[in-house]
């Protein structure tokens, strides 16, 4: 045990299994340090439809909800409708939720026409926790901590999808970071078959000091990532922390960076990559061979 310890603060582990530059490694650089006004796409919307129940609209309602505390994904703003925008707006930052810009025509689209006033927020199917929530779970069952780290899972059937097994595989509960990341949806809820409501998922803002935290705490992070050895050559049952990069462009640069260990799945076919939470399911379901064959 001593000898993994002393390899994985020298660094060793890390360095194995990197591919080409990161696509997304200039986002990596300024770590996406820009204020709540993060513009949301057309086509961003138009790829994510909403439901009903994912909204709330209008300036009252909204207002209210803020007031309340009720848990909110993020907050969708027209600042030209003026007036008690900007009231709405700081309440959102004062809890911490995330703010996009968008105009009339695509909050209208989002919420099928009806009047919005400049304003829809989008809500969560349940509460978030915290990290410390999470280990005290783990602490509660007396079991080393499981974790299982999205890093960018932008699909809500493919946050939902992992939920479900993560709950299945009695993991402790999941991180995901506050944006470029599905939240707690309808659409994840279903997915999820209902865990979504009762499983342990944190948002957090910044994903690399999350990992960070976890390390001082004494928990290894399995980064998944291909041409890294097989995941069958790694011990996975102390304490761990399975990290699942996005559809696209799998785990960033920065977060690459901070595993102990890169592990993949043989891939033998034309195909050179799986579904994210297909392959999370096959990671997650080797910890558990391994914790109970131990």
């Amino acid at each position: 045990m001593e000898e993994r310890k002393d390899n994985r603060r020298k660094g060793q582990g890390r360095d194995r299994g990197f591919g080409n530059r990161d696509p997304r490694s200039r986002y990596d650089r300024d770590n996406r340090k820009k204020d709540d006004r993060s513009f949301g796409s057309r086509q961003e919307i138009a790829e994510k439809p909403l439901l009903p129940e994912d909204m709330i609209i209008g300036r009252n309602p909204v207002t209210e909800a803020l007031k309340a505390h009720k848990p909110i994904d993020a907050l969708y703003v027209n600042r030209g409708a003026g007036g008690s925008i900007g009231v709405i707006i700081r309440l959102a930052k004062d809890n911490d939720i995330v703010v996009k810009e968008s105009d009339e025509r695509t909050l209208s689209r989002m919420c099928g026409g009806a009047s919005h006033q400049g304003v829809i927020a989008l809500c969560a199917c349940a509460e978030y926790a915290d990290v410390e929530d999470i280990l005290k779970a783990s602490a509660e069952k007396g079991t080393k901590p499981f974790i299982i780290i999205c890093d960018g899972i932008e699909d809500p059937h493919n946050l939902g999808a992992i939920i479900r097994t993560a709950e299945a595989a009695g993991a402790d509960g999941i991180i995901i970071p506050k944006r470029h990341s599905a939240g707690l949806s309808s659409t994840v809820y279903k997915t999820s078959a209902g865990a979504a409501g009762v499983f342990p998922v944190a948002r957090v803002s910044n994903i690399v000091q999350c990992i960070e935290e976890l390390k001082e705490k004494g928990i290894w992070i399995y980064g998944t990532q291909m041409d890294a050895p097989s995941y069958t050559q790694c011990d996975l049952t102390g304490a761990a922390a399975l990290v699942i990069g996005s559809e696209g462009f799998g785990m960033s640069r920065l977060v690459r960076e901070k595993c102990d260990y890169l592990v993949s799945l043989p891939m033998n076919g034309k195909i050179n990559s799986l579904n994210a939470s297909v392959a999370a399911g096959i990671f997650m379901y080797e910890t558990v061979r391994q914790r109970c064959c131990k």
